[in-house]
């Protein structure tokens, strides 16, 4: 029997993906009538929130796994770093110039409705008032020079999710400007949280603290600019999502140690509580009062996305080798697309409008050719071509760019090691 510090997470590999792919459909589904014809449908795909928070926990879970070992880490703090860098920016990096190339194809062929005004100085103002939904036009914005220069610095060294007003080029993006924040705490907080005495305490105090970010915006009303930024992606009100997956890992180590195995009755009692929490979380987000998504957004979830966790670890490993490799490979390009689905998604829509319009008369007649795209309407067998296709490459994008990328860093700039445990190839 494999020792926990070896274990491999199946469980968890498919939880990263089915979150990827959670994410991916709150970003594009929205454009199709039938999302909301269907009862339920649109409230049910609106909680992109939770599937980012709980890739945070999940995130400091796996990592508490893979590096801790006792006190300390199991190697460098330096070394952790690199690692994480090597992983990260590729993927970021790409996303970045090919959400830009993107927006510049959008704008040159300016297909309605979206084409003529995008840039890549467009934003929109992050708010939660009411007057963002009555009159989003007032909070729409395009950057000046310095705008431009400033954040575009930002993007390039991974800063991007301190800027509270607006997210610039690939939203998604902050995701990962967060994850690194995090890393970069890592080697000081982890070791700490994975021997505290109390872990239910701690639990409870990082609540307690994520908490206090929303209450103040809820006691002074402020819903607008810039508290719905620093409360969306901030990343030290967003750090007590990704500690509390370490501390989650704590608890779930200490249990194994001490022989603790829920029975078949805890773990359905576990699934009852997140998904009660989730669609009480769903009705009050969408049709409650608006203060619901600031306290939903941080803390008040923090539970059932910890218990998702747990939960998802303690899945049973299949024996199945082809679905324990394609597992591996589906989780493995999560992050990919974290990162990837928004420019995927807005270049597939173009070349629909585009292929799907009258592209024959494009030679003679160029703007009837791009009337009649903009007349295209979205398909949704168009739609679930593009889940797979983007599923499919960003498989590949992992595997064939990213993880060579990070090999070869790796190989040039730390100094050989011996070869890692089984489980740590989930977080590497």
């Amino acid at each position: 029997m494999k020792s926990l510090e070896k274990e491999r997470f199946i469980g968890l590999e498919w939880l990263r993906f089915l979150l990827g792919c959670y994410v991916m459909i709150y970003h594009t589904s929205h454009r199709y009538p039938l999302v909301k014809d269907i009862p339920g449908l649109s409230e049910l795909t609106s909680m992109g929130f939770f599937a980012t928070s709980a890739f945070f926990v999940l995130s400091g879970f796996l990592l508490a796994h893979v590096y801790v070992r006792g006190n300390a880490l199991r190697e460098p703090a330096t070394g952790f770093w690199a690692k994480r860098f090597f992983n990260l920016y590729p993927i970021h990096i790409v996303a970045l110039v090919t959400s830009i190339l993107v927006i510049l194809l959008i704008q040159w062929l300016a297909i309605p409705p979206e084409g003529p005004p995008a840039s890549i100085r467009f934003v929109i103002y992050d708010t939660n008032e009411v007057l963002g939904q009555t009159h989003p036009e007032l909070f729409r914005h395009y950057m000046d020079n310095t705008q431009l220069a400033f954040n575009a610095v930002l993007q390039l060294f991974m800063l991007q999710a301190w800027n509270p007003y607006f997210l610039t080029f690939n939203a998604p993006l902050w995701s990962l400007s967060a994850l690194f924040f995090f890393y970069i705490l890592f080697p000081w907080l982890a070791p700490r949280l994975m021997n505290v005495k109390r872990i239910w305490l701690w639990l409870g105090i990082i609540m307690a603290l994520y908490l206090i970010p929303p209450v103040f915006v809820v006691w002074s009303g402020e819903y607008g600019v810039p508290f719905t930024g620093l409360i969306q992606r901030f990343p030290l009100f967003r750090l007590p999502e990704f500690l509390g997956g370490i501390l989650g890992y704590a608890l779930f180590k200490r249990a194994r140690q001490q022989g603790h195995v829920p029975g078949a009755g805890q773990k359905w009692a576990l699934s009852l509580f997140i998904l009660v929490c989730f669609l009480t979380a769903t009705v009050l987000f969408t049709h409650g009062q608006k203060f619901w998504y600031f306290l939903l957004h941080n803390g008040l979830l923090l539970p059932a996305q910890i218990g998702l966790i747990y939960l998802s670890a303690m899945a049973r490993h299949p024996q199945s080798k082809w679905l324990q490799r394609w597992s591996e490979r589906l989780g493995g390009a999560s992050l990919s697309m974290f990162a990837l689905h928004v420019p995927l998604y807005n270049l597939f829509f173009t070349l629909e409008q585009f292929l799907r319009g009258n592209p024959g008369q494009c030679m003679n007649d160029w703007s009837g050719c791009i009337a009649a795209a903009g007349r295209v309407q979205p398909s949704l067998p168009a739609y679930v071509v593009y889940l797979l296709l983007t599923t499919v490459i960003c498989v590949l994008f992992q595997e064939q760019f990213v993880v060579r990328v990070r090999k070869r860093l790796v190989a040039r700039y730390l100094k050989p090691k011996a070869s890692p445990s089984v489980g740590s190839t989930a977080a590497e």
